[in-house]
């Protein structure tokens, strides 16, 4: 998992040829912190996707702008559009995201 220094850096993944998953998520998050230990292993499973972990409270504005109201959430891009995104306030289960990212 990516853990990017700075926006630029960040906002460089949007861009890329392959497939990024920003897993938005914050420190304080139980909810997060109840999927954090599973992500290495869907990230085993998508070795086609780049994974770039995004603290929702350091970065608020991108937050905002792309309508992340709930955490932890998910969005998909490539090529600079978005693929898909997982976007809720619910906890999120590994089978939720597994499926999820099997639609993108």
């Amino acid at each position: 998992m990516i853990i990017p220094n700075n926006f630029e850096e960040l906002a460089s993944y949007v861009e890329s040829d392959q497939k990024v998953v920003f897993f938005f998520t914050a420190d304080w998050c139980p909810d997060c912190q109840f999927i954090y230990p599973v992500m290495p292993e869907i990230e085993a499973l998508h070795p086609d996707m780049t994974f770039v972990r995004v603290n929702r409270d350091d970065y608020m504005a991108l937050a905002q702008t792309w309508n992340i109201f709930g955490i932890p959430s998910f969005v998909v891009t490539q090529k600079g559009q978005e693929l898909g995104r997982l976007v809720n306030k619910a906890r999120k289960t590994k089978e939720e995201i597994t499926a999820f990212l099997a639609t993108v």
